[in-house]
Formats: C-alpha cells, sequence, structure tokens
C-alpha cells in the first residue's frame, strides 16, 4: 500500500471504541447545558416567590449611573408596597424622591427645584419597573433569553428582553442563595449603565400608605408630563 492511501476499513472493536468515546463527548457537551438550564429556572422560579409573595419591601441602595459624560453615585432608601407603590428616598443627594402611587410618578431633585410628574407605566425613567418587582415578577413573560454564571456563593445573571421598544436592552443581577436580589444592573437603549447594590432588606416591613402621597415644595417649579405622554 503506497504512504498516501489510507485504510478503507476499522475493525469492529475500534469502531466500537471510537463511537462509545464520540457518545460519551455528546453526553458531557449536553447534560451540563441541560443542568444549567433547569438550574436557571430554579433559580429564576425561586426569585419570583420571594418577592411575589411579598406585601411590602424596605432596602437601601447604591446607586451609580455611568454614561458618556461620566458617572454620578447616589444612595438612599427605597420602600415598596404591593401593587405598584414606591419611594426612593435619597440621602446622596439629600432630598431627592422618586415617588408612585401605582399610577403617576413623581420626581423632585433639590438641585434644580423642580417637580416632574409622569405616568409611572409609560415613562421611561429606568427606576419605575421597579414598582412591579413585588406582585408581578414574571421572568418568562418579559425576556427571552437568560445568561448566568457563578460568583462567589451567589449567581450573575444577565436577561435580555422580549421587546426592543423597553427604554433598557439587558438586565443583570446578582443573586444570593436564598434568592435574595443583591445587585441590579440595567443597560439602557443608549450605552448607559444605571447599578443598584442592595443591603438590609427587610421584607413585608410596615409601611404607613401616606408614604407613597408626595407633597410639592414650597416654590419648586411643577411640570406635569403625563399630557404629553397621552400623545
Amino acid at each position: 500500500m503506497r504512504a498516501t492511501e489510507c485504510p478503507q476499513r476499522i475493525s469492529p472493536w475500534i469502531r466500537h471504541r471510537f463511537v462509545g468515546h464520540i457518545l460519551l463527548i455528546l453526553c458531557l457537551a449536553v447534560f451540563p447545558a441541560a443542568a444549567a438550564t433547569t438550574d436557571i429556572s430554579k433559580l429564576l422560579k425561586g426569585i419570583e416567590d420571594r418577592y411575589n409573595h411579598a406585601r411590602t419591601l424596605q432596602v437601601h441602595f447604591a446607586q451609580t449611573y455611568m454614561h458618556a459624560q461620566g458617572r454620578r453615585m447616589e444612595a438612599g432608601d427605597l420602600y415598596l408596597r404591593k401593587p405598584g407603590k414606591m419611594r426612593w428616598v435619597y440621602s446622596n443627594p439629600a432630598g431627592k424622591v422618586f415617588v408612585s402611587d401605582a399610577k403617576n410618578a413623581w420626581f423632585y431633585s433639590p438641585a434644580t427645584n423642580r417637580v416632574e410628574k409622569m405616568k409611572l407605566k409609560e415613562t421611561d425613567d429606568m427606576r419605575a419597573p421597579m414598582a412591579f418587582l413585588l406582585g408581578r415578577l414574571d421572568f418568562s413573560r418579559d425576556f427571552r433569553e437568560f445568561r448566568s454564571r457563578p460568583e462567589g456563593e451567589a449567581m450573575f445573571i444577565t436577561a435580555i428582553p422580549k421587546s426592543e421598544k423597553m427604554p433598557y436592552r439587558e438586565v443583570s443581577f446578582l443573586v444570593s442563595p436564598a434568592h435574595q436580589i443583591q445587585r441590579l444592573i440595567v443597560t439602557g437603549q443608549d450605552g448607559s449603565v444605571l447599578q443598584f447594590d442592595f443591603s438590609a432588606e427587610k421584607v413585608n416591613p410596615p409601611l404607613e400608605d401616606s408614604l407613597f402621597g408626595f407633597q410639592i415644595p414650597r416654590g419648586a417649579e411643577f411640570v406635569d408630563l403625563t399630557d404629553s405622554q397621552a400623545n
């Protein structure tokens, strides 16, 4: 047989070993992927159960906003009450407030002494979706793709929304083994990034309904955006 020729037949023993190795490789490739999908599904279900069963929530947040012009860091406390009510109270900068009564939202900044009123479901403010964290969390309804990687004992998950009309193009979150969201990263359609690091979470603390009302500060400029959102 010339050196350039290859044997045309393989012994049954070699063929059996070869096929066995191929099947083993395929199993190793497929089963971890299936297991990972199952693990993510269980983790997402655990997150939904934790927050959908809660009536109220209180948590401290550290907020970092990154955009083309630089970054801004702020902090405060977030209060949530089912359904759709929330209040962001900023300690840095002091006096800044973002409030929702489940229908409308108000944003006040002491730096500009200006109040903006907007429809909660139509605003492009990336804090707005947090109003529906309690009771309406449904990952399979809102997202089409999930990626995950471990980060210490926690799991870091990135979710891609089904709709391209959302003000964000992806949402990432760090989840503890107890299904607590410890970090939330929202990437906007414009490439800006809003990151929240959460701590001192309290589930079902007593929260008065008056906490989710808003009074316009004396002398503040008031801008009602609800009419323009309706057009």
